[in-house]
């Protein structure tokens, strides 16, 4: 069984409601709900929670992978908004000052669909500075707040990990139109996560 791991119930939203005529809507953060494919999970947001609510979920069921999925924000000026990323390596970023850093970079798997492939930074605070922009840009394309964890938890367990998300801002830039961004963003995430599902069913299917 994989498990599709979400921050927000935003996020989640138009995914819970049509997978299987809205077999997995009502789901509320920190819970769990699955069925013979697949199990779906809300995290909720930071990476504290994160992490101990992939921690729960692993010592919880037998995953054969792990899948976090949300939104992130752009590094890089070419990647379009509502583009589906995939991280082939996280590293976190809170403390990446540190010369031997505890937290070590992540490779990741790629999904089972096709995604463009992006190295990913998490933090727990925003990037607004110029010149903290400018130095995330040369090393990472995108910032998410909580995708290191998962992976790193994942890891821990032995747990193949994918993470997937949705452009959804860019640095230093301001939306006046943030709200539908972010719902378009979400359609974006639940229009993947259907062909993913496919894709696994599919999977599961010819190795059974």
């Amino acid at each position: 069984m994989v498990g599709i791991v979400f921050t927000t119930e935003e996020e989640a939203k138009p995914f819970l409601l049509g997978y299987k005529r809205g077999r997995f809507d009502g789901l509320a953060e920190g819970e769990s709900y699955h069925d013979d494919d697949i199990l779906v999970s809300l995290l909720g947001t930071g990476k504290i929670k994160a992490t101990l609510r992939t921690e729960r979920l692993l010592n919880s069921y037998k995953l054969s992978r792990i899948m976090h999925v949300g939104t992130c924000t752009a590094l890089d000026t070419k990647l379009r908004m509502r583009t589906v990323v995939s991280a082939s390596q996280v590293f976190e970023g809170d403390r990446i000052e540190l010369a031997a850093p505890s937290y070590p970079r992540m490779p990741l798997e790629a999904p089972l669909t096709d995604t463009k492939r992006i190295t990913l930074v998490t933090q727990d605070h925003r990037i607004e500075d110029e010149s903290e922009i400018s130095y995330w840009q040369r090393i990472a394309d995108a910032v998410d707040m909580t995708g290191y964890a998962v992976a790193y938890v994942a890891a821990t367990h032995g747990v193949p990990c994918n993470i997937v998300e949705v452009i959804s801002a860019k640095a230093n830039r301001e939306d006046n139109n943030l709200q539908e961004t972010l719902e378009k963003s979400y359609d974006t995430l639940a229009r993947f996560l259907n062909k993913e599902v496919e894709a696994i069913q599919a999977q599961s299917e010819e190795s059974a």
